[in-house]
């Protein structure tokens, strides 16, 4: 009786399933159809965003739906390096349109592109010198007269059966807005170093971190213990003593790496019953042909190097195997790659 109950309970409803189906298929050609219309005007609010003085905001505002999708927009810009707030346009009428100020840019949203709260408040947007991004599925209408530039977010119906729901026109203009937020993310040089930086919990930051370069974590310069060929042990030691990261690179009079010294190494020789005196060279100390890793390699990959080889530092070369950085696995957990 049990298992026939669970038969029951799980049987799918198929007109429920075709239903979604239709819905996604119906949201996704809304979106394929608002590609074919992103042109110059996109550009425009691009560089109209971009260009803003440094004093400048980006405020995003809708009412209802629309107002949901402003929240997200506002959030995902400034997520990706363009600081963004979200204004309710009801309450901007009661002291919030204080906020807008010359040099501001002001995206509103709004399907029909006649909702009364954004319109009242439209006037105030432009006395006040901002300027106006429109997002609406009348391009002609009340909003879309006043804006600088209206980004066109008409779909041809909404997944609702009915037809009244906002469903597909909320998508399109989420999506818009998404494309937005990325255009000025590739436009500032926005690297994942910065999304990392400003997520600091949770798995957006894990994420943007494995995206990190050697080159954002090395050490670099004065900081990268060194010693040439031919360098008395004793000199080496001292070199890895400075430097605090239990090792120091061995270089030819061209920069090239010929070898690494390590506190292992050490470790080992004395062991053998070498004699750290001047008349032996840091060349028998060394570990000849170490394992090296350039700087436009990910962290993670610097990572399992050391994993698979069971060591704890990497110098950095370039193409020419010249020195140019060093990290150990303590650089790898302060920049929480791993």
């Amino acid at each position: 009786m049990i298992k026939a109950a669970n038969r029951r309970i799980h049987k799918p409803n198929r007109g429920a399933v075709q239903l979604a189906r239709e819905v996604l298929l119906i949201e996704a050609d809304a979106i394929r159809s608002l590609s074919e219309r992103v042109d110059g005007r996109f550009a425009a609010a691009v560089e109209m965003i971009y260009g803003k003085n440094d004093k400048g905001r980006v405020l995003v505002s809708g009412i209802g739906k629309s107002g949901h999708i402003a929240r997200k927009i506002a959030s995902t810009l400034s997520s990706t390096g363009t600081p963004s707030y979200f204004v309710h346009p009801a309450e901007a009428s009661h002291g919030d349109l204080g906020m807008i100020d010359r040099g501001d840019v002001f995206i509103a949203i709004s399907y029909s592109g006649n909702s009364a709260e954004l319109l009242d408040i439209i006037p105030h947007v432009k006395r006040q010198g901002a300027k106006l991004i429109a997002i609406t599925g009348q391009p002609h209408s009340a909003l879309g007269r006043r804006a600088d530039v209206v980004l066109d977010a008409k779909v041809d119906k909404e997944a609702c059966p009915h037809n009244l729901a906002p469903t597909a026109s909320t998508t399109a203009a989420l999506a818009l807005g998404d494309a937005l937020a990325m255009a000025l993310l590739q436009r500032r040089g926005f690297s994942a170093k910065n999304f990392a930086d400003s997520h600091p919990r949770g798995s957006l930051q894990r994420q943007a971190q494995a995206l990190v370069r050697v080159a954002d974590v090395m050490r670099r310069g004065k900081d990268v213990p060194r010693v040439g060929l031919g360098t008395p042990a004793m000199q080496a030691i001292v070199e890895m003593s400075r430097g605090k990261i239990g090792m120091t690179a061995v270089l030819d009079k061209a920069n090239r790496v010929h070898g690494i010294v390590t506190d292992g190494d050490l470790r080992r020789s004395l062991e053998n019953g070498m004699q750290v005196d001047r008349k032996n060279k840091v060349d028998r100390l060394m570990t000849r042909r170490p394992k090296t890793i350039g700087p436009d390699m990910l962290a993670v990959e610097a990572v399992k190097l050391m994993e698979d080889h069971k060591i704890n530092q990497l110098l950095v070369v370039d193409q020419r195997g010249k020195l140019v950085g060093a990290l150990n696995m303590h650089d790898l957990f302060r920049a929480k790659v791993i």
